[in-house]
C-alpha cells in the first residue's frame, strides 16, 4: 500500500520549496554574512552554510512528491487497483557535509517511508585524484535507471526492470574515472534500515564508457554484474514490479516468496544517447536465482527503452562524476533559465518522453507474470525548485500474479507535483 508520510514533514518542505522559488529579491539576494567569517545563503541549491575559506560547508535540502491518479483495469472481477488517488511518494530532508575537498558526508531522511526512512549515509574521501572511496548505506552500482536520482526520472517511476536493480545497501565501493570512462567495485550487505548482517553479502561492480563526449553530444555504454550470497536463515527472496505507477495496491507481476534461493546473480546492460535536447536509453537486466538442494536455477528477465525531449530548453547534462557514492556517468535533470522562470515572466520548460518496458517472472515453478507497458508523460518545470508531471500507463499483463494467472489490460493516469532542492 502506498506510504503515508507525517502530517507536518510536507508542509515544512512545502515552505521551505515555495521559499526557494521566489523571485532574486527574494530568495537569490547573496550570502548573509555571520559573526566568525562564515555565511549563510538561500537558493535553489537549498540551504548553504559555509565557513571561512571553504574549509567546511553544510548544505540542507529536500524533496516532497504528491502523487495523484486514477486507474481502471479492463477485465471484470479485479478489485479497485488505485484505493489511495492521493499520496504522499517522497517526503526527504536531507543534509551534506563538505570537509576541505576531500571528505564528503551525506544523510537523507524520509519520512513517507517507515519501513526504511534512511536512504543514503554515506561518508565518501577523494583524496587520491580520479579516485573516491564510499562507505554507508548508498546505492549498489547497477543499473542507470536505478542510480539517476528521484528528482531527475523522466517519469514518475522507474521502468518494470527496475524490480531487478538492488538499490541501496550499506558497505564499501571504490570508485575510478578517466575522461570518458568510469569503474566502480564494491562489497555491501543488507539495508541499515532491515540490518546489515541479514540479507547475506554482495559483490556488485559497473563500468562505463562514452566512446562520444563531445559538445551537447554523448553516447553512453555500461556493463554492470552483482552477485549476492543468501544465508539459510534469511527471509524468502521475492521480486515484483508495480506497474509504474507507486498508486497501485498490488503488483500484477509477483515471483512470491522463494524460500529455497541461495544467491542471487544479476547483469545489466545499457546504453544511451543524447544530443542537445534529445536523450534515448535503454536497458536489459538479466536475473539468475540459484537455489538449495541442486535445484534447477530460476532466470528472470526485464528491460527498457525510453526516449524524451525537451522542448524549449537544453538538454540533460551528462554527470560522469558524482560528489559521493556510486552514482557514476548519470545524465542530469532538466535546467530552468532565469528567464523562463515563472516568477520571472517565463513560461518554464517543457518535456515530453516515451517508454516501452517489459519483465519476464516466469520460470520453472515460479509463476510470476509477463507484463509490458507503454507509458507516455509530459514534465513541465515552471521553476528551478518545482516540476509537474503527468504521465498514462499502458500495461498488458499475461499471465499475471493474481486470480490464478489471468490476463489483465491497464490504464493509469499519475500525476505528481515535486518541489525540491
Amino acid at each position: 500500500m502506498p506510504s503515508r508520510s507525517t502530517a507536518w514533514a510536507p508542509a515544512v518542505l512545502l515552505v521551505l520549496g515555495n521559499l526557494l522559488a521566489q523571485p532574486a529579491s527574494a530568495a537569490d539576494q547573496g550570502p548573509l554574512p555571520g559573526p566568525y567569517g562564515e555565511t549563510l545563503t538561500v537558493d535553489d541549491k537549498g540551504i548553504t552554510l559555509s565557513f571561512r575559506d571553504e574549509a567546511a560547508r553544510l548544505r540542507i535540502g529536500g524533496k516532497l512528491q504528491l502523487d495523484f491518479g486514477a486507474a481502471a483495469i479492463r477485465q471484470p472481477g479485479f478489485p479497485e487497483p488505485f484505493p489511495d488517488t492521493v499520496a504522499v511518494r517522497r517526503s526527504w530532508i536531507e543534509s551534506y557535509l563538505s570537509l576541505g575537498k576531500s571528505l564528503e558526508i551525506a544523510f537523507q531522511y524520509d519520512f513517507a517511508d517507515p519501513m526504511r526512512p534512511i536512504n543514503d549515509a554515506v561518508v565518501a574521501w577523494r583524496a587520491l585524484p580520479d579516485t573516491m572511496l564510499s562507505v554507508g548505506n548508498m546505492k549498489e552500482p547497477f543499473s542507470l535507471d536505478q542510480l539517476s536520482g528521484d528528482n531527475t526520472t523522466v517519469f514518475t517511476e522507474r521502468s518494470l526492470a527496475d524490480a531487478f536493480a538492488p538499490a541501496r545497501n550499506f558497505g564499501f565501493a571504490a570508485g575510478r574515472n578517466g575522461e570518458r570512462w568510469t569503474l566502480v567495485a564494491s562489497v555491501f550487505g543488507g539495508n541499515a534500515n532491515t540490518g546489515i548482517r541479514s540479507e547475506g553479502v554482495a559483490a556488485t561492480t559497473r563500468a562505463t564508457w562514452a566512446p562520444i563526449r563531445t559538445g551537447d553530444a554523448v553516447l553512453h555504454l555500461g556493463l554492470a554484474g552483482s552477485y549476492r550470497s543468501l544465508p539459510r536463515d534469511a527471509e524468502p527472496l521475492q521480486l515484483s514490479s508495480r506497474s509504474e505507477a507507486f498508486l497501485f495496491a498490488r503488483q500484477f507481476v509477483d515471483t512470491g516468496d522463494i524460500r529455497d534461493a541461495t544467491g542471487v546473480g544479476r547483469i545489466g546492460l545499457e546504453a544511451a544517447y543524447g544530443s542537445g535536447p534529445f536523450l534515448v536509453q535503454a536497458e536489459y537486466v538479466r536475473t539468475q536465482v540459484e537455489r538449495f538442494g541442486g535445484a534447477r536455477p530460476l532466470s528472470f528477465q526485464g528491460g527498457y527503452v525510453q526516449a524524451s525531449y525537451v522542448l524549449n530548453g537544453r538538454g540533460r547534462a551528462y554527470a560522469l562524476v558524482p560528489k559521493y557514492g556510486t552514482t557514476y556517468a548519470i545524465f542530469e535533470g532538466v535546467k530552468v533559465g532565469d528567464a523562463q522562470r515563472l516568477v520571472n515572466g517565463g513560461f518554464g520548460v517543457f518535456e515530453v518522453g516515451a517508454r516501452i518496458s517489459a519483465i519476464d517472472l516466469d520460470d520453472g515453478s515460479v509463476r510470476g507474470g509477463i507484463e509490458r507497458d507503454l507509458t507516455l508523460g509530459v514534465n513541465w518545470y515552471p521553476d528551478r525548485n518545482l516540476r509537474l508531471t503527468a504521465d498514462y500507463v499502458r500495461s498488458r499483463t499475461a499471465p499475471s500474479a493474481l486470480q490464478g494467472g489471468r490476463a489483465i489490460d491497464a490504464d493509469a493516469f499519475i500525476g505528481r507535483f515535486q518541489v525540491y532542492w
